[in-house]
């Protein structure tokens, strides 16, 4: 199903209002979605690359970047026992503002036993944006989720620096883990500070989350699993994992280019799906055309 759905609540004038409704449920052994979308938010791809258990879904953005005014609406619910890992085929690109802020609000919703894994690309701030990036997980106990948020701030190799704009960033385990952050261009002890981002200009957060407590056992075995890939990882020293809350595990890591953050997230979430699920690291296939 393809249909035109309501517009986000939120829509103000002017700008791109667009919202992409997801809704996946086990069909047998299939894991089969519906989609409805009202704007330019589509499915561009929905493929089995692994079988009928799990679906992999590429959202398409057309018109290739987010200005101000816009708006993009992202909810999916996953019902019981399905799975499905949704990505890009490409950077979120926040450009300079001139009509108020841009925001992109993304929200899931996970029953128990069913899987999401929220694989997009990376988000590119450019100079002079004023954006805001918002996640919201809805986990019902048994419920489990993997995701990572790949921050760039300008293109300082094209030099294309950050320079002004405004960044504000939401990411929340309804109940359970809640991070807010503000990045300011004029902010420079944040910046450039040992205490802050060091000159970095990449951002990345890979997380792991669950409507139960992980088993102790289990937390310990993500936490090392993903130290042992730290230690071979050119970002040992820019990057590190916890536990916040007992059904919660992060990696947070800095560095100056997209390329080395993506291959450590990569590698990590390949092994936590082993790990958690018995399921190879399968990438999908857009990010290997």
């Amino acid at each position: 199903m393809n249909e035109a759905a309501a517009a986000p609540e939120d829509a103000t004038v002017g700008g791109w209002h667009a919202h992409l409704a997801l809704h996946y449920r086990l069909d047998g052994q299939r894991t089969v979605s519906h989609d409805q979308h009202h704007g330019p938010l589509r499915v561009l791809k929905r493929l089995y690359p692994e079988g009928p258990a799990i679906c992999h879904h590429v959202l398409l953005h057309p018109p290739g970047g987010v200005v101000g005014g816009d708006v993009l609406a992202l909810q999916a619910r996953l019902e019981a026992g399905s799975h499905a890992l949704i990505t890009t085929p490409g950077a979120t690109r926040f450009y300079r503002s001139e009509a108020g802020p841009a925001a992109q609000r993304v929200r899931f919703e996970v029953a128990a036993g069913a899987r999401l894994e929220w694989l997009p690309l990376e988000t590119i701030a450019h100079s002079g944006c004023e954006a805001e990036n918002s996640l919201q997980l809805a986990l019902q106990p048994g419920a489990q989720a993997m995701g990572w948020d790949v921050l760039a701030l300008g293109l300082p190799a094209a030099g294309e620096a950050f320079v002004a704009g405004r960044f504000r960033q939401h990411l929340e385990v309804q109940g359970v883990w809640l991070e807010r952050g503000l990045i300011r261009a004029e902010d420079t002890a944040l910046l450039n500070s040992p205490l802050g981002l060091a000159g970095k200009t990449v951002l990345a957060t890979l997380w792991w989350a669950s409507g139960s407590p992980l088993a102790t056992a289990q937390r310990e075995a993500f936490l090392n699993s993903a130290r042992d890939l730290l230690d071979t990882s050119p970002l040992r020293a820019q990057a590190g994992v916890s536990a916040p809350q007992p059904g919660v595990v992060v990696l947070r890591a800095l560095a100056h280019s997209v390329e080395p953050v993506m291959q450590l997230l990569q590698a990590v979430r390949g092994a936590w799906r082993q790990a958690a699920w018995g399921l190879a690291a399968e990438p999908p296939r857009v990010w290997l055309s």
